[in-house]
C-alpha cells in the first residue's frame, strides 16, 4: 500500500472525482493541504481576495456545466465563517460545492485556540454534510461520502473541516484503486407517469412549470421534446430560465411577483392544470397561494420527497429526478402520439403566443439620465444567444429577468433563494473560469457591485475576462421601492459629492477609477445612444487585455420596476408606460401586435 499524508490523499480523491479547479485563500491551518495541492498537480487554483468570494466562484463554476463541482478552500476560523453565505446560497439553489477548511490541532480544538471555531456545527444547517475529521484514516472515506452526497438526491454543498495535525498524518491509501460511490437518484415509475400524463391529457389549458431541477438534471432536451409532443406551453421559473429557448413557440413566459412577464402571468391565470418539474414553488414565483392555486390541478415532480407538499399540497406528487421522469413522460407521449390519443392543443398554444405579442413592456426610452429599460434593450442587441448572463439580486436582476432573452440552459446563472449582495462578481469569475471561451456578461446594481468589488482584482491577476454591466442609480433600488409601502426613503441612498470626482454630479463612488485601480478596464456611459458602442468596445477590451471590463450606465435616480405590491400575481403594478407601438419594444421576441 502507498503511504501519504491524509492531505495528499484528499487531493488525489479530488482529482479522481473529476475536480480540476479550486478557489480559495491559503492560511496556516490549511497549508498542508496546499502543499499537497502543489505536489499533486492537475488542479488549477485561483487565489481569491475574500473567502466568501471564493465560495461564490465555486458556485459559478458548478453552475456552468453539467457534472461540475466547484471547490472552495480556506483556513481555520473566519475563513469557514466567511464561506457560510456561499453554502447557504448553494443549498438554497441545489448546487453542489465542496468547502474545505483547515482547523486547529485536535488537541486544542475546545481550548479557545487561535482561530479555532466549531465550523461544522455552524455550517450544518446549510449543508448536506458538515464534519470535522478527527482521525486521519477517515479522510478518504469522508471525501468519498462527500461526493456521493453532493451528487445524490437533491444536489447540495458539503463542508469538510481538517485539523492541521490530521492533514499531516500519514495513512495507507492507494489512489489507483479509488472509485467514486454510485450516485443515488429517485426515479419515477411507469405507473406514476401514466397517472400524471392522464391528468395532463384531461386538461383543456395545461402548463408545464420547469424549475432549476430540469437544468440540474441536464434534461432540457427531454423537456422540450415532451412539450412539443403534447403541445403543452412551458413556464420556466427564474432558476429554470433557458430550459426552453425564449424564442420557442411553446415558451409561455415567466410567472411571478417580480421576475415575470405580463404575458406569462396572464397565461398562467387562464390555465387549468400545472405540471411542475424540478421546481420549489418559490414565493416570488407563486405569490398568494389562494390566487396561484385557484381553479387549477397540480402535479409536482421533484427529486426531494419532502419538497412535495412543503408549500402546498399538489393533487398528485412524484418523487423523481427530473431526467428520469421526463424520459418516461417522453416515452408515454410518443406512444400516445402514435395511437392518435393526444388532444389538439394548438389553439391554447397559439393563445399564449398571442399574449406574448400583445402584453409587452416598453424598453425604448431616450431619456438622460438613462432609464434602465433601455440598457436591457441594448444588451439584447449586443449580446447573442451564446451569452452566459450572471446576476444576483435587486432591481437590476428583476428588470433583467423581465426584459433580457435567454435561449440556452445554464446561460442565466442567478442565485435565486439566498440572493446575497456581492455574489455577481465572484460568480462571474467562476463561470468564466469554467467556460473560458464563452461570452460572460454580469449584471449588477451599484450596491451589489460594491459588496465584493475587490474580487475584480482576481480577474485581473488570473486573466479571467468578462463584461460587467453596472447599472448605477446610486440607490439601494429594490429596498427603496419596498419602502414605498412605509412612506419612507430612509438609509437607502448611496449618493454623495465625491471630492475626487465632481464630474459624477453626486453619484458618489467613482466605479471607473476603482475598477481601473484593481487592474481592470471600465467605460462610463451617460447617453443611451452610446450604450451599443460601449458594449462593443468592452468586448474588444476584454479580448485584448484578458481582464474584466466594466460598463457603467448612469441611470436616473428613481425608477420603479414592475412588480406586485399585494403579493398577487394577478395584480402586478406597471409603474412605467407599457409598450403600445412596435418602436416601444424593438428587441422583444415577438413583434408587438397592436
Amino acid at each position: 500500500m502507498a503511504r501519504m499524508t491524509s492531505a495528499r490523499a484528499a487531493v488525489e480523491i479530488l482529482r479522481r472525482e473529476g475536480v480540476s479547479a479550486a478557489f480559495g485563500v491559503p492560511g496556516a491551518a490549511i497549508n498542508p493541504f496546499y502543499a499537497a495541492l502543489k505536489a499533486s498537480g492537475g488542479i488549477h487554483h485561483t487565489l481569491a481576495r475574500h473567502v466568501e468570494g471564493a465560495s461564490h466562484m465555486a458556485e459559478g463554476y458548478t453552475r456552468t456545466r453539467p457534472g461540475n463541482i466547484g471547490v472552495c478552500v480556506g483556513t481555520s476560523g473566519p475563513a469557514g465563517t466567511d464561506m457560510i453565505t456561499g453554502l447557504y446560497s448553494a443549498i438554497g439553489d441545489s448546487v453542489p460545492i465542496l468547502c474545505i477548511t483547515g482547523q486547529a490541532p485536535t488537541a486544542v480544538i475546545h481550548k479557545e485556540d487561535f482561530q479555532a471555531v466549531d465550523i461544522a456545527s455552524i455550517a450544518r444547517p446549510v449543508t448536506k454534510m458538515a464534519v470535522t475529521v478527527l482521525e486521519a484514516a477517515q479522510v478518504p472515506g469522508v471525501f468519498q461520502q462527500a461526493f456521493h452526497l453532493m451528487r445524490s438526491g437533491r444536489p447540495g454543498p458539503v463542508l469538510i473541516d481538517l485539523p492541521v495535525d490530521v492533514q499531516l498524518t500519514e495513512i495507507e491509501f492507494d489512489p489507483d484503486t479509488y472509485a467514486p460511490l454510485p450516485v443515488h437518484k429517485p426515479a419515477a415509475t411507469r405507473a406514476q407517469i401514466e397517472k400524471a400524463f392522464g391528468m395532463l391529457a384531461a386538461a383543456e389549458r395545461p402548463l408545464i412549470v420547469a424549475g432549476g431541477g430540469v437544468i440540474g438534471a441536464d434534461a432540457c432536451r427531454l423537456l422540450v421534446e415532451f412539450a412539443e409532443l403534447t403541445g403543452t406551453p412551458v413556464v420556466p421559473t427564474l432558476m429554470g430560465w433557458g430550459a426552453i429557448p425564449d424564442g420557442h413557440e411553446l415558451n409561455a413566459g415567466m410567472v411571478g411577483l417580480q421576475t415575470s412577464h405580463r404575458y406569462g402571468n396572464a397565461t398562467f391565470l387562464e390555465s387549468d392544470f400545472v405540471l411542475g418539474i424540478g421546481n420549489r414553488w418559490a414565493n416570488r414565483h407563486t405569490g398568494r397561494l389562494d390566487v396561484y392555486t385557484k381553479g387549477r390541478t397540480f402535479v409536482h415532480v421533484d427529486i426531494e420527497p419532502t419538497q412535495i407538499g412543503r408549500i402546498f399540497a399538489p393533487d398528485y406528487g412524484i418523487a423523481s429526478d427530473a431526467r428520469a421522469a421526463l424520459e418516461l413522460f417522453v416515452e408515454v407521449a410518443r406512444e400516445r402520439t402514435a395511437d392518435g390519443g393526444l388532444p389538439d392543443r394548438s389553439a391554447w398554444a397559439a393563445a399564449t403566443q398571442e399574449k406574448r405579442a400583445t402584453l409587452q413592456r416598453r424598453t425604448h426610452f431616450d431619456d438622460i439620465p438613462i432609464k434602465p429599460q433601455r440598457v436591457y434593450e441594448e444588451m439584447n442587441r449586443a449580446f447573442g444567444p451564446e451569452t452566459r448572463y450572471v446576476t444576483a439580486i435587486g432591481l437590476s436582476q428583476i428588470a433583467g429577468a423581465q426584459l433580457l432573452h435567454v435561449h440556452r440552459p445554464r446561460h442565466w446563472i442567478n442565485c435565486g433563494q439566498a440572493g446575497p449582495l456581492g455574489w455577481t462578481i465572484p460568480a462571474a469569475l467562476g463561470v468564466a473560469s469554467a467556460d473560458p471561451q464563452a461570452q460572460v456578461v454580469a449584471l449588477s446594481g451599484d450596491y451589489d457591485f460594491q459588496f465584493m468589488i475587490e474580487e475584480l482584482a482576481v480577474g485581473a491577476q488570473h486573466k479571467i475576462p468578462y463584461i460587467h454591466v453596472l447599472v448605477n442609480n446610486s440607490y439601494l433600488g429594490l429596498i427603496r421601492q419596498a419602502q414605498r409601502a412605509f412612506g419612507i426613503d430612509f438609509q437607502v441612498g448611496l449618493d454623495f459629492e465625491n471630492i475626487n470626482a465632481p464630474e459624477l454630479g453626486g453619484y458618489g463612488v467613482d466605479h471607473v477609477k476603482v475598477a481601473e485601480g484593481l487592474g481592470c478596464k471600465a467605460i462610463r456611459v451617460t447617453d443611451p445612444n452610446a450604450l451599443g458602442a460601449a458594449f462593443e468596445e468592452a468586448r474588444k477590451l476584454a479580448a485584448e487585455f484578458r481582464v474584466p471590463v466594466v460598463v457603467e450606465a448612469i441611470l436616473e435616480r428613481v425608477t420603479d420596476i414592475a412588480m406586485s405590491v399585494t403579493n398577487d400575481i394577478g395584480a402586478v403594478v406597471e409603474f412605467e408606460d407599457v409598450a403600445t407601438e412596435p418602436g416601444h419594444a424593438p428587441t422583444s421576441i415577438r413583434a408587438l401586435k397592436v
